[in-house]
């Protein structure tokens, strides 16, 4: 698949078969993720893989927009260390560039995926700070449940010439 494709053909799943995703493929969209561009080269990201069922099964309990979570062989929470920073705020940018990098490469691979975003809802990030211990200078920005996708859903047309601006407003 040449990368147009996997951009405009990449979609949101949210239902995945049981079949388990290899730890190869789990270490090749990391990969895919730590390669994403970052302000002044900073790459601010953690990523924690989520395997355990019962981890899974909790972050719906939390968040009411993770109901796939469970259904999901791995996931992958996308991390910003504070003390990593070098340009203030740019951790955020950064962060998305890895998760949608993480997308990208899932969907090239022939896996699944969603964003389940956190921050900046501070209930959510607090509930998966705990959750997983992570220290306080680790913001969890993303979700992103992996697996095999139980229906496909096809490619839609998302260009709109309308919100294009040449020049000037």
């Amino acid at each position: 698949m040449d990368a147009m494709q996997v951009l405009l053909t990449r979609r949101s799943i949210r239902r995945y078969t049981n079949q388990p995703v290899a730890p190869d493929l789990v270490t090749a969209v990391l990969r895919a993720g730590m390669h994403a561009p970052s302000a002044g080269n900073q790459q601010p990201w953690h990523f924690v893989v989520i395997t355990d069922a019962k981890t899974r099964e909790a972050i719906p309990t939390f968040h009411p927009y993770a109901d796939m979570v469970p259904e999901a062989s791995v996931a992958i929470l996308v991390c910003g260390d504070l003390s990593l920073e070098q340009y203030r705020g740019y951790w955020v940018q950064d962060c998305s560039a890895a998760t949608q990098n993480i997308l990208l490469a899932a969907h090239t691979l022939g896996l699944g995926a969603v964003w389940v975003g956190l921050y900046p809802i501070e209930d959510r990030v607090v509930a998966m700070r705990t959750l997983l211990g992570l220290p306080d200078r680790v913001v969890p920005l993303a979700l992103v449940p992996l697996g095999y996708p139980a229906q496909p859903i096809p490619p839609e047309n998302r260009f709109n010439a309308a919100r294009i601006h040449r020049e000037h407003w």
